[in-house]
């Protein structure tokens, strides 16, 4: 049985039970272990350690949320709100987590409040080099579909914007050009030179859908990062989504044929402008989205494409013990993701602060309901 070791980067809002969000990391990061700031102060992040098992990995996103969500109660009437942008505002003003922090500084005045948004990131181990790059290959072609799974962002400052991920549509991706890496030695050759050439101020300004990660980058590496996903609040979802990635990867593992740059008939630069075209229509489409596949350039709807691939890689989920983490994205392609949902609610009743009300109660409940089952549970054991 092969299961890889997995983490989390959650980014989420706080703020008001009427979803009005309100800047409270510099407070969080100060009294709640295991939280830290962004550079604007409506942002907070916590990270779950590296595990491959996904009960635990359950238990590692929701314990952090309880301690939060106890914490804010503690300070005031707020809690966490869902989303991945600023759903009911304010886009218009930077407020800063950090006045004197030279990096926060040129964020905002380089990007403004296109970078304050709510995501996850999706951590899998690869300690291997060149699988890591071959691995980043294929999840780059391939991120549009996880965008169209998890998009959750169709309102910015009290509007429908007419994107699913709103997010992912004005997210500053950094540099404007970034080559498959055929190499582990060529990541480190391109790394080296946008350092020097200032589009990169450091090695983690690298924002693109995926990336190759580690303790030392680019020279040391363990890890690729999926950046290109909404915030998930529903952990289930979550996990099949991560379940979805993992499957992929073990197939990748044991089919080398699984290499945009060995086994499509389209050009690097060819895949690279569909793959852009993609991730664009995704999100602003999601799971309807009319992609093109990487392997041979024909037209796709996202949804088709994902039922196709989770057929090739349920097999591998169910080798090694996780299908049962894998099924809730039939789920996600049977109802839709979270934008979908909300957009079917405001066509019924055009009242954005009531939906979002709605979701942050509906997910703090859930979480209580999963936490009480499972996570009590799995302490005792």
């Amino acid at each position: 049985m092969t299961r890889l070791c997995k983490g989390v980067e959650v980014e989420m809002y706080t703020g008001t039970s009427q979803g009005k969000i309100v800047g409270l990391s510099d407070r969080i990061s100060r009294d709640l272990n295991g939280f830290v700031r962004e550079p604007d102060s409506r942002n907070v992040e916590y990270t779950t350690a590296p595990l491959s098992c996904y009960d635990r990995l359950l238990c590692a996103l929701l314990r952090p949320r309880r301690d939060l969500r106890q914490y804010l109660k503690k300070i005031g009437n707020y809690t966490i709100i869902p989303g991945s942008t600023l759903s009911l505002g304010d886009s218009e003003q930077f407020y800063r987590s950090d006045p004197i922090n030279p990096y926060h500084s040129f964020i905002e005045h380089t990007y403004g409040t296109d970078v304050v948004t709510a995501s996850v990131h999706i951590n899998i181990g690869i300690s291997d080099p060149e699988l890591l790059m071959r691995a980043c290959r294929l999840v780059r072609v391939e991120a549009p579909l996880y965008l169209a799974l998890s998009a959750s962002s169709p309102f910015l400052d009290g509007q429908v914007t007419g994107y699913h991920s709103t997010r992912w549509q004005m997210f500053p991706q950094t540099p404007q050009t970034v080559p498959f890496f055929e190499s582990h030695n060529h990541f480190i050759q391109w790394t080296e030179e946008q350092l020097r050439l200032k589009t990169m101020q450091n090695v983690r300004h690298l924002w693109t859908s995926v990336r190759p990660n580690g303790n030392n980058r680019p020279y040391h590496l363990n890890r690729l990062e999926l950046r290109i996903c909404d915030l998930i609040t529903d952990p289930i979802a979550l996990l099949s989504v991560i379940a979805l990635l993992e499957s992929r990867l073990l197939q990748l593992i044991n089919d080398r044929t699984l290499d945009p740059l060995n086994s499509s008939q389209l050009s690097p630069d060819t895949l690279l402008e569909m793959t852009h075209d993609n991730e664009m229509a995704a999100a602003k489409h999601s799971l309807d989205a009319q992609l093109y596949h990487w392997q041979n350039g024909r037209q796709i709807e996202a949804k088709t494409w994902i039922e196709q691939m989770y057929q090739e890689v349920e097999s591998f989920a169910k080798q090694n013990g996780f299908s049962c983490f894998l099924s809730p994205v039939k789920k996600i392609l049977r109802n839709g993701n979270l934008a979908q949902q909300w957009l079917k609610k405001y066509q019924l009743s055009p009242d954005i602060p009531s939906i979002i009300t709605a979701e942050i109660e509906t997910i703090s409940q859930q979480e209580k309901i999963l936490e009480d089952k499972l996570c009590d549970t799995l302490l005792v054991a």
